[in-house]
């Protein structure tokens, strides 16, 4: 035993001797990529021109049909919006089937029947196949396109629009795209309550018409079928599709902006600013250089490894993520990189970005960033593979931009045989550090100054279009002089003091059913009451009284903070400005802005606790407008009406971020100086 012990160190020993031999200093050499044998999926063209790939899979019995149509992106002016609409269109129901009708025959046979502007999808079960594919072939002939169904489309659509207003990110991508393509793009319209309301069922017909044709179509058969029997159900259900021209277009391609232009989304109720740098860039999926700049941006800003997010999430703290794209499309693309930073710390991310850009090209990438990056791509590529879906991908692909047919196939050897220089070559050809669009969407009054030192700051409105000219402030107005005339546009500083309490009823509607707030205003006692019932049942009830506020929601209570209670306390008020000075509040008068299209001077309350609103009252009638706060929301007020001498906010949009949708709220019921119980406030 002794003995065998000591043979077993001898060896133990010998082995460390070896390991303690190897360089770990350095990267281990990289093995030759994978060879990958890629079958082609079989195909053939009907005598219309459709053009159909077949991929075997029969370890599973389902099989998909993709259909997909190829045009040209189209401008689509004042009725922008309207290719939005059509896949729900064309499986709102055929004039063989109401829409229920043909939802219930596809969960009837657990399929997948839905469509978009350019595109059927299908899938079932293979002994289902004949079914989905007759329920397929009467949405591609025989749309009805109800027009109640394109009224429900546009009424939510002109919600979602309301939703995205004030969002950050959708007043970054708007001004991006108006900057980056202009509007005269397809990539650059502005969808907008107007454009969908000018959008009709016959617009839908006219389109589907248009461009629903098998002559410009590829469909992709992928499943437990093989292509004798594809070829015998693709002539059964779409040899009748008759061809026909299609339209193609051309626009004027976007330029670079000369030097960086740096512009700015005042946005009151920011606590963060949305940054963005970008401009355009020609990037195909045939373009020679394609796949350096996959590896140029995943070592820029591709992932949680990349520079951008090393240096602004790891090393500084400014965000929770930093990330680059260099688009590919078959039109115009974009180069992109940002992150959404706090607001005290924009101007130094900035300042990191353009680091960040400017090092890539100046100073280029290193090996072992080089071999990083193509160890990710590489394994991105062959996961892709795992899905049977993708040969039929890279079929229609090759097909689309006229690919050499072993693109795919010499992938990963074309990826392996990058070099360091391959990269510094693409990153000096498509980084453009002095020629960026440096967008911004944040609290204008804190940050516009600090932006300056990127270059001169224009100021865009919320829809991405540039802000219309403010007049100049007059130098003698004050803060306390706009409440007054607030107080006076309401009806006068006696009436509105005579509004010792109030019952107002609100009503709107939140996924089809119907919210009721019902507020009761009792201000000599300093107590206010808020309930919000749906289907007649109270889902929230906040109470605020003798110094304290309580919420119950959902059958539980809880007792607001102190400092919640001093946010909260401004709603105990039926016209809260009489009181801020009482309530030690304090008013800042920073400047006119626009709001919605009107002049409006903006105004920012400060608690004594440090919480702020940002109040914004019209320059023409003196009527406050909207008011932001970045922990309970937005409030826009629409419209007022004469109530017992008193002007009162009838109809107002609240978006909380407790809340995924806007919310429309109309006066129901509205009394004046009522008297309450104490029962009434439980």
């Amino acid at each position: 035993m002794k003995k065998y012990i000591i043979c077993l160190l001898l060896l133990l020993a010998a082995s460390s001797l070896t390991f303690a031999q190897v360089d770990r200093s350095s990267y281990p050499e990289p093995g030759p990529p994978p060879k990958i044998e890629l079958e082609d999926p079989d195909s053939f063209v009907l005598d219309n021109g459709l053009k159909v790939f077949v991929v075997e899979d029969h370890k599973l019995p389902r099989v998909t049909f993709s259909l997909v149509i190829e045009r040209d992106p189209l401008m689509e002016n004042e009725k922008t919006g309207m290719t939005g609409f059509v896949g729900n269109m064309l499986t709102a129901g055929t004039t063989n089937r109401t829409k229920d009708q043909l939802d219930e025959e596809v969960d009837f046979i657990g399929a997948t029947l839905n469509a978009g502007s350019t595109s059927i999808y299908a899938s079932s079960l293979k002994k289902h196949q004949d079914k989905i594919l007759e329920l397929m072939a009467d949405v591609l002939y025989n749309p009805a396109f109800p027009q109640e169904e394109l009224d429900k489309l546009k009424k939510q659509a002109i919600t979602s629009l309301e939703a995205s207003k004030d969002d950050p990110d959708a007043i970054s991508s708007r001004l991006t795209s108006a900057l980056v393509f202009g509007r005269n793009h397809p990539y650059g319209e502005l969808r907008t309550e107007e454009t969908i309301n000018n959008i009709s069922v016959e617009d839908i017909q006219n389109y589907y018409n248009t461009y629903f044709k098998p002559n410009v179509a590829y469909l992709a058969i992928v499943g437990d079928i093989d292509k004798k029997e594809a070829k015998k159900v693709v002539k059964a259900h779409f040899s009748k599709w008759e061809k026909g021209d299609v339209p193609s277009f051309e626009y004027e391609k976007p330029s670079l902006p000369e030097k960086n232009k740096v512009a700015l989304v005042d946005r009151s109720a920011s606590v963060q600013s949305v940054i963005d740098l970008t401009y355009p860039i020609e990037m195909r999926l045939d373009n020679e250089d394609y796949l350096s700049t996959r590896v140029l941006n995943y070592i820029l800003g591709g992932g949680a490894s990349s520079r951008l997010f090393m240096n602004l999430r790891e090393d500084k703290g400014y965000t929770y993520g930093a990330y680059s794209s260099i688009g590919s499309d078959k039109l115009i693309a974009s180069f992109s990189a940002g992150a959404s930073v706090r607001t005290a710390v924009t101007d130094s991310a900035l300042v990191e970005l353009i680091y960040e850009i400017n090092n890539i090209v100046e100073e280029g990438v290193t090996e072992e960033e080089l071999e990083s990056a193509k160890a990710n791509l590489s394994g991105r590529f062959g996961r892709s593979l795992e899905s049977p879906s993708t040969l039929a991908t890279f079929a229609i692909n090759k097909e689309r931009y006229n690919l050499p047919d072993d693109f795919y196939t010499t992938y990963l050897q074309r990826l392996g045989a990058l070099t360091v220089e391959d990269i510094n070559e693409a990153a000096e050809k498509y980084i453009k550090p002095e020629h960026m669009y440096i967008t911004v969407v944040g609290n204008g009054s804190e940050i516009k100054e600090k932006l300056a030192q990127f270059g001169e700051v224009k100021l865009y409105d919320i829809q991405g279009n540039p802000a219309k000219a403010t007049p100049e402030l007059d130098p003698d107005m004050t803060a306390s002089m706009v409440l007054h005339e607030y107080i006076e546009a309401l009806g006068g500083k006696e009436a509105v003091e005579g509004l010792k309490s109030a019952k107002v009823v609100m009503k709107s509607e939140i996924q089809g059913q119907e919210l009721t707030m019902t507020m009761l205003y009792d201000e000599p006692a300093m107590r206010f009451n808020q309930k919000v019932s749906m289907m007649g049942n109270v889902v929230s009830n906040t109470t605020l009284e003798d110094g304290k506020g309580f919420v119950n929601a959902m059958g539980q209570s809880k007792e607001l903070t102190d400092e919640q209670y001093e946010e909260a306390k401004m709603n105990m008020f039926i016209v809260p400005e009489i009181h801020y000075e009482e309530l030690g509040y304090t008013m800042e008068l920073d400047g006119i802005n626009q709001v919605d299209g009107e002049n409006a001077y903006k105004v920012i309350v400060s608690t004594p606790t440090g919480a702020k609103t940002v109040n914004y009252y019209s320059v023409d009638t003196g009527l406050k407008i909207k008011s932001e706060n970045e922990k309970s929301g937005i409030i826009t007020y629409k419209k007022y009406e004469d109530h017992e001498g008193v002007k009162y906010p009838v109809e107002t949009i609240v978006k909380s971020p407790m809340i995924p949708m806007p919310l429309n709220n109309k006066v129901d019921a509205l009394v004046f100086n009522p008297s309450f119980e104490d029962a009434d406030f439980e």
